[in-house]
């Protein structure tokens, strides 16, 4: 564990807030449009599976904690999520704005399926993400760059977003 952090290390750690929040402010933005517009599954419903998922994703969070705690590999605790679970991130988050041509039904199964798999895999991202702070250094003063950093990086993938057509 470094103690003082280099430039080069803070700005990657900021990058993994940049494509977080890119994927959640999408999420948080459009998918309600989406399902509702797009998709043709009425807001009411909408609002109940959203609703449903962040109960399921409240309780899931903190035993994705207690498990990226007590994992131990060659490349530490938190890293292996990161590689691990990045590209069924990305496909997961395509197959959520995906339309396939179902019943209301499927619809319905398709969106619940789709929304807890991304929640339940962003989480798999973000909590082990969130958890690398207090291992890459016991620096207080790189923590708080650290800190700051992320926030920026976060800060500007939301603008990313919200300034896309």
């Amino acid at each position: 564990m470094d103690q003082n952090l280099k430039l080069r290390e803070k700005v990657a750690y900021g990058f993994g807030d940049f494509a977080s929040s890119m994927f959640w402010k999408l999420f948080s933005v459009y998918l309600l449009y989406y399902y509702t517009d797009i998709f043709g599954i009425s807001a009411a419903v909408v609002g109940t599976m959203f609703l449903v998922t962040r109960i399921w994703d409240t309780a899931l969070d903190p035993i994705i904690g207690i498990l990226a705690d007590r994992t131990e590999t060659r490349w530490g605790k938190f890293r292996p999520y990161l590689l691990w679970v990045a590209v069924p991130f990305g496909i997961i988050g395509v197959l959520t704005f995906t339309t396939p041509d179902l019943s209301l039904s499927g619809k319905l199964i398709y969106a619940y399926v789709t929304y807890t798999l991304m929640m339940m895999i962003y989480s798999l991202i973000n909590v082990p993400y969130a958890s690398l702070m207090g291992v890459m250094t016991l620096n207080i003063k790189d923590r708080t760059t650290l800190s700051t950093f992320r926030f920026i990086f976060a800060f500007a993938g939301s603008i990313l977003v919200l300034a896309a057509p």
